[in-house]
């Protein structure tokens, strides 16, 4: 009788917890997107105030975006950080630990049992209260001790606990730990894209700096053959000796120039290395001057593509994790429901402890309630409600931060074609004039100086044209990263993911579903 009336009050009590959860419901926050980036906007709707929420969508760049150059060796390279990267390594341990976080707190759904075997020998005194006195021997007559404060005691305990989740503490707990994995793991995506991303930058300045160096040399060559020709006519009589130097000057200047190139080219060269998991001394890059030009964007991204950036998943899940603490608070409120049990074997000899009348049980419930904590329990809940609203605040800004990321590298990629196609019709321009002042210079009708000035405005806007080529390469990566690198928010790891002893690893291209609350 006794054992179902327990059993009924343990059924009726997982019924009402499964209704019981308090705290706020989670939803989204909202935060306003426009139909497409300003930049990319036509005339007609660049000064329209057109808004609406943002929902995900998909779009073609996916996966390995860094094919999208067509450079084999930055291809190898990137191959290099996706498995040797220390940051990535690092962010992928710090995944691992907030997934083995989910597990503990999946773990207080259920009883917590303990086991165990003791054996002891004591010996109480005779004179302490409550001990029996000595008896007789019926056989002498004497009085005899026969030591009853002696005593074996051996004993098998099983132990079981288990607090009801009344008011849902325990699953709101599970449902913060599920969203900070998430997050974490979105932080490990951010890592992966800012690691490609660091080292595509880097690839291009180095290749930028080759180029730069090629042209060094190219003039170089060039400011030789003019030197030798100045010392010809200097020997025929025809220039001064100001002219020899002047030349020579221009010629040794140039020389330093490309000398000092190889400072910024082996720094760029060593922290690749690093970047791919390797010493600097492990990794040397061959010069291979910069010609390809950013591949083309899309005439119109949508503004939801921003919603793939891995960052603001992160951000968006921090937000659901900060709203779950707040029902972990709250439910601080109610009372604390617990059963207990606890069973065994016990005996005074070892001989009998496996026996049915060794056994013993107890079943028990109890139920806790604070009645006075000076205000900490509502103190708790502000401090849970403060931090989600501080949630919400990040989450908003990493949106707002990335519109501006993506609009300020599209506003650059826009502003340096145009630069660029300025610049070579500048260079178009000096190079003739340089013909023009050599011309002008062997028939006798200007001095040098004149040679030398325009040599200097031509390697002045070649340099400018090579160096704005690689800013538009660097911006064009800084671009794809802006829209996330073709990552999404399905590639999160689901609930059922993250409680599994061994889900599977986070990765581009194998996405999960996410699932806002874990359905245990």
């Amino acid at each position: 009788m006794q054992l179902k009336m327990i059993r009924g009050v343990v059924l009726g009590l997982t019924v009402f917890t499964s209704a019981c959860m308090v705290g706020p419901k989670y939803s989204k926050p909202v935060t306003p997107a426009p139909p497409a980036f300003r930049e990319q906007l036509p005339p007609e709707f660049k000064e329209a105030n057109l808004w609406k929420p943002g929902e995900p969508r998909d779009d073609k760049l996916r996966g390995n975006w860094w094919e999208v150059y067509k450079d084999p060796q930055l291809n190898a390279l990137e191959q290099q950080v996706r498995v040797s990267n220390l940051n990535i390594v690092q962010a992928e341990a710090q995944f691992r630990e907030a997934r083995a976080a989910v597990r503990i707190a999946r773990a207080d759904l259920y009883p917590t049992v303990t086991g165990g075997v003791s054996a002891t020998r004591a010996h109480v005194t005779a004179n302490r209260a409550g001990s029996a006195a000595p008896t007789t021997n019926t056989a002498s007559g004497s009085a005899v001790s026969l030591s009853p404060g002696t005593a074996n005691d051996f004993q098998i305990p099983i132990d079981a606990t288990y607090e009801i989740d009344a008011w849902g503490r325990v699953r709101n707990n599970i449902a913060a730990n599920v969203a900070t994995a998430q997050a974490s793991a979105a932080d490990l995506e951010t890592m992966r894209l800012t690691m490609h991303a660091e080292l595509a930058t880097d690839y291009f300045q180095l290749r930028g700096l080759d180029a730069e160096k090629q042209l060094l040399d190219s003039t170089v060559v060039a400011y030789k053959k003019a030197l030798d020709l100045t010392i010809a006519r200097h020997d025929q009589g025809i220039a001064s000796g100001v002219d020899v130097e002047q030349a020579r000057t221009q010629l040794e200047t140039t020389r330093a120039q490309s000398a000092d190139l190889g400072v910024q080219r082996t720094q760029l060269e060593h922290a690749i290395a690093v970047l791919t998991g390797k010493s600097p001394a492990e990794l040397t890059i061959e010069l291979a001057p910069l010609n390809e030009t950013p591949p083309p964007v899309p005439i119109a991204l949508p503004s939801e593509l921003l919603e793939r950036r891995p960052d603001i998943a992160s951000a968006e899940r921090h937000v659901a994790s900060a709203n779950a603490q707040i029902g972990v608070a709250m439910a601080a409120f109610y009372p604390t429901i617990s059963l207990s049990a606890a069973g065994g074997l016990e005996s005074s000899a070892i001989t009998t402890l496996i026996q049915w009348p060794s056994r013993f049980w107890s079943l028990g419930a109890s139920l806790l309630q604070t009645v006075f904590d000076a205000g900490r329990r509502r103190a708790t809940t502000d401090q849970a409600i403060a931090t989600y609203d501080a949630t919400v605040a990040a989450y908003r800004l990493s949106v707002l931060t990335a519109f501006q990321d993506v609009e300020d590298n599209l506003a650059a990629l826009r502003v340096l074609e145009e630069e660029a196609k300025i610049q070579a019709a500048a260079v178009k321009s000096a190079q003739r004039s340089l013909e023009l002042a050599n011309n002008r210079y062997v028939g006798g009708i200007t001095t040098y100086l004149e040679v030398i000035t325009a040599q200097s405005v031509a390697l002045t806007n070649e340099t400018t044209a090579v160096s704005l080529l690689s800013r538009r390469m660097t911006s064009s990566v800084a671009l794809v990263k802006a829209l996330g690198g073709g990552w999404d928010t399905s590639s999160l790891p689901s609930a059922t993911d993250l409680l599994a002893k061994q889900p599977p690893a986070v990765a581009p291209g194998q996405p999960a579903k996410a699932s806002e609350k874990p359905n245990p």
